[in-house]
């Protein structure tokens, strides 16, 4: 049992006198819905006749695959904390959407789809902003009967949700890991032992109120542990965070406080200079939490006379607590797309030039930039070098030691006999010495851009340091790098690939409900991966990573002048402009037309807002298009089918981002068609 929540049944909780001030958008259930209302378009949330929750139920819900309830439109300006009780009922899920104002997407703030026996409770923090929003609850349970999902209680108050003073009877939804012989416990109220030498409450100071304890009294073994752990934040935190401890040590116990990230790995952040406490006592600790964590206190007994440890009034200030604190990193100076020069990367001069800048015009030969498909990359290779082979090194820029970084890049390769050395990634110090070679090419796909993603940590400043080696010229070909980011944390759980944002789609995990329109097709958009089937046409690879997933036409299974068209899911409009970034592959000599539409519900009429005729290029092309709609519409992307089978059209990574798109080189064409100069490098 992994739950404090069964605490409960083991330590009578009552609610403190100081009752937490509870903001709009918090409801019971009791009396009504507080403005709650189920989306019609979906199946509908029942109230229970007695009161105290609402449930969707499998057999109420018509066969539509969900009940949607949505908030009263809320207006919370400073930082706040959800706490949700709930519980699903046999095979289903709970999730919870953020819907700003005026903007087109709902945004995933939380999600469950494990069944229980029992309530359970989920903490959910809220940033503070100045703009409306309006929360949904998106419950769906199986089809099958006996499934669904209920919530009991939806409570909105201020602060942040790892900050607690144990007067709640929801504990905050803080957790104890069950052990059969140590665990946290409720201390305080009036009913306490009176030979109990454990202390009153911080908060209230006096026994009528609550805080949690461990006691080594049961300990039976050696090392036995205890742990207990706040909710896992839900956003981005950094700042300073605080509690009050007492510790009583007989014969010894070991306190500890540590960070968990979603993958379970811990970091210390804080442990104890004194043995005994005899008053409450504060900590201080500066925390920075990029991604989501949980903060564990853990105590191990030597013996049943370890003492006892408690803690109480745990809170989170986003201003740090120590002035000597190292500065927020910016990671970001590593990053370079190389489209206006270098950006902080640079080469040992000794080695000359292997390593340039260089742009490809849109040709049916070679592939231009990942960027844009028109713009700049780097470019190693024999032509820069008089020698018969060459060593390269690009170093970047240095960043502060003690913090793990996900870097991420794409390479292509082109003419290589031998890629053993074609491209190494070397972790170097401020002094030049190379202190892990962390990546390394193994043989791969040419001519496609592939993404490559490294996760690397190192006590000291250190730089990425992109290595190039030709031994000999008759083995060596050419090799690019483009598209270079940096953030903080491990690669498996930023955003990325397989963690898209809303109004983001790479089709790496589905299709992000988008639809094929039957009705007048005599084609399909297909989702594939890996080198279309057909000869002279299509991409070799998807735009994400080189391995992933796009859509597209196959012209074999159609005739000339056939359509396939694509539809988003239902977008709701905003006031303000919209830009759609996306981008197409269009290459083959019978290459067709490739069309971006606005459909609107109360027009019959799709409205043109982009289009592309015949072959373009053998690169991924972006494309934004720039559109306002302010009302319910859907973006249909239409293709074609050319005069023979060398016809596909394809799409990946499609973006839509408020506001006008800006305006990057390569991003607009002024043609439809080829370059004259077909294979010309730009150097």
């Amino acid at each position: 049992m992994n739950s404090i929540y069964h605490l409960a049944f083991l330590v009578p909780v009552l609610v403190g006198s100081q009752q937490q001030l509870l903001l709009p958008g918090s409801c019971s259930f009791d009396t009504g819905t507080c403005d709650y209302t189920s989306d019609l378009a979906y199946a509908r949330w029942t109230r229970n006749e007695e009161g105290r929750f609402i449930t969707a139920d499998s057999s109420f819900i018509d066969g539509r695959e969900k009940a949607v309830l949505v908030s009263p439109v809320l207006e919370l300006l400073d930082w706040s904390c959800l706490r949700l009780v709930y519980q699903i009922t046999g095979a289903g899920s709970l999730q919870l959407h953020l819907r700003p104002e005026g903007d087109n997407f709902d945004y995933t703030l939380w999600s469950a789809d494990k069944p229980s026996d029992s309530w359970l409770i989920a903490s959910i923090d809220l940033r503070n902003t100045s703009n409306a929003y309006q929360l949904l609850l998106e419950g769906r349970p199986s089809e099958e009967a006996g499934n669904s999902v209920a919530i009991f209680e939806i409570h909105i108050v201020p602060g942040y949700c790892i900050e607690c003073n144990f007067e709640e009877h929801h504990l905050c939804g803080y957790s104890n890991h069950w052990n059969p012989n140590v665990n946290w416990y409720v201390g305080g109220s009036l009913a306490r032992d009176p030979q109990s030498n454990l202390p009153d409450d911080h908060t209230m100071y006096n026994q009528r109120g609550h805080y949690m304890y461990v006691d080594s009294v049961y300990a039976k073994r050696f090392q036995e542990v205890a742990k207990l752990t706040s909710p896992m934040t839900t956003t981005p935190l950094s700042g300073c965070f605080s509690f009050y401890y007492q510790r009583d040590q007989e014969r010894g116990n070991i306190f500890s406080v540590f960070t968990r990230d979603t993958l379970g790995h811990y970091e210390e952040i804080w442990r104890p200079d004194v043995y005994a406490t005899p008053s409450w006592r504060l900590v201080n600790v500066d925390i920075k939490a990029p991604h989501p964590l949980e903060v564990v206190y853990e105590v191990a007994f030597n013996s049943a006379r370890g003492g006892y440890v408690a803690i109480d009034d745990i809170s989170f200030s986003p201003e740090f607590c120590h002035t000597e604190t190292e500065p927020v990193v910016d990671p970001s100076i590593a990053n370079c797309d190389f489209e206006e020069g270098l950006c902080q990367y640079y080469q040992e001069r000794v080695e000359g030039k292997v390593w340039n800048r260089v742009s490809v015009k849109p040709n049916a030969y070679r592939i231009g930039d990942h960027t844009t498909g028109t713009g700049s990359f780097l470019l190693a290779n024999t032509r820069f070098t008089s020698r018969p082979g060459y060593v390269g090194r690009l170093h970047g820029p240095l960043l502060p030691g003690n913090h793990k970084y996900c870097l991420r890049f794409h390479y292509a390769l082109h003419g290589f006999r031998k890629v053993d050395n074609a491209l190494v990634l070397y972790i170097y110090d401020q002094n030049n010495v190379a202190q892990e070679k962390v990546w390394s090419l193994a043989d791969t796909t040419r001519d496609v851009w592939t993404g490559v993603d490294v996760t690397y940590m190192k006590p000291m400043a250190t730089k990425v340091v992109f290595v190039s080696i030709c031994k000999n010229f008759w083995d060596c070909g050419q090799v690019a790098l483009d598209d270079i980011t940096v953030t903080i944390g491990d690669c498996r759980i930023t955003a990325g690939p397989l963690r898209p944002l809303p109004g983001q789609c790479n089709f790496e995990t589905g299709d992000c409900g988008y639809s094929q329109e039957k009705d007048s097709d005599k084609g399909d958009w297909l989702r594939v991966r890996g080198q279309t089937p057909t000869s002279y046409t299509g991409p070799r690879g998807d735009h994400t990573t080189g391995v992933g997933y796009f859509m597209y036409v196959e012209a074999s299974l159609m005739r000339p002048g056939h359509t396939a068209r694509l539809l988003s899911s239902d977008l709701r409009g905003s006031a303000g402009p919209q830009c759609l970034v996306f981008y197409y592959h269009m290459y083959g000599s019978g290459t067709g037309l490739l069309s971006v539409l606005l459909h609107r519900s109360d027009s019959e009429r799709d409205a043109l807002l982009w289009r592309r005729r015949g072959e373009q290029s053998i690169s991924w092309m972006r494309a934004t298009v720039d559109y306002e709609c302010d009302r319910r519409h859907q973006i249909i992307f239409e293709a074609i089918r050319g005069p023979s089978i060398r016809s596909d059209i394809a799409i990946d990574d499609i973006v839509f981002k408020k506001g006008p798109c800006t305006a990057d080189a390569g991003d607009t064409i002024p043609y439809s068609g080829f370059s004259e100069n077909f294979n010309e490098i730009e150097y």
